[in-house]
């Protein structure tokens, strides 16, 4: 989350009273804050990840206080992640909708050598869930093929690729292992998830908004929104891209609702 929404976190929360928000951190600082929020907000629920990009920043004795901080927190999270490899050349800029902070972008795989240690605390990760029994939230961006193969290659039963863009011939292939797709709000209009949800079966399916990114709705629409036009996207937003996925499968709205709850409670619970 940016600072942004840290100032205005009442009003999101309460806007999606009647939703279960997940909230992913991405280091160790991220981690603790995400802690924080879950304790003030009985509807927010936790992932504690290892972001690849950040990782490149991280010596060893630092990725150790992550990893020891998720598995001390075990119980107080769903999931381990975000984490998987990151292979984009510009990273994006993490604070755009922070008004008072200066544009900073992510750190990115520039060479081989930072794709191979994405790749070291990638497993690391990896061996970590399966230590403490949890599913894997899997970042994949201009990388997924590689994080098929090494979650293949490590035998992992249980995780679920977020925002997942990559070639079609890979979601079949994902859809084979037993693992799942984290469909964005964007699904709304946007033809690559789309095509995923027509072709993926709905038990493997789940949703989430990616908040403050991809948003279900165009800027014009954001306007008339009122209170909510500073803000992309948030979580109250993800009951549109859970009307969009009841439409491409034909089915009712409340019925998809209930799949995947129960796909949740499956992975995660």
């Amino acid at each position: 989350m940016t600072a942004e929404e840290y100032n205005d976190l009442d009003n999101v929360v309460e806007r999606a009273k009647d939703i279960l928000i997940v909230s992913s951190g991405l280091n160790f600082e991220d981690n603790k804050n995400v802690l924080e929020i879950c304790r003030k907000y009985k509807n927010v629920k936790a992932g504690f990840g290892l972001y690849p990009v950040d990782a490149l920043n991280m010596d060893d004795l630092e990725l150790e206080r992550n990893l020891k901080f998720i598995e001390k927190n075990k119980d107080k999270c769903l999931y381990v992640g975000e984490c998987g490899l990151d292979y984009k050349d510009k990273g994006h800029q993490r604070t755009f909708f922070d008004k008072k902070a200066s544009p900073k972008n992510e750190p990115c795989a520039t060479d081989e050598q930072d794709r191979e240690k994405q790749k070291e605390v990638f497993l690391k990760c990896i061996k970590l869930a399966e230590k403490i029994k949890k599913p894997l939230l899997i970042h994949s961006r201009k990388a997924e093929e590689d994080c098929v193969e090494i979650l293949e290659n490590c035998n992992v039963k249980n995780a679920v690729f977020h925002c997942f863009t990559g070639d079609f011939k890979l979601v079949k292939r994902i859809e084979g292992n037993g693992w799942g797709f984290s469909i964005p709000a964007s699904v709304v209009r946007d033809g690559r998830f789309q095509r995923i949800v027509k072709n993926v079966d709905v038990s493997r399916l789940f949703t989430e908004t990616d908040a403050p990114f991809l948003s279900p709705f165009s800027f014009k629409k954001e306007k008339a929104l009122g209170e909510k036009e500073n803000r992309m996207n948030e979580p109250s937003f993800v009951v549109e891209g859970l009307k969009k996925i009841a439409e491409i499968k034909k089915l009712e709205v409340k019925e998809v609702e209930n799949i995947l709850y129960m796909n949740f409670q499956r992975m995660f619970l």
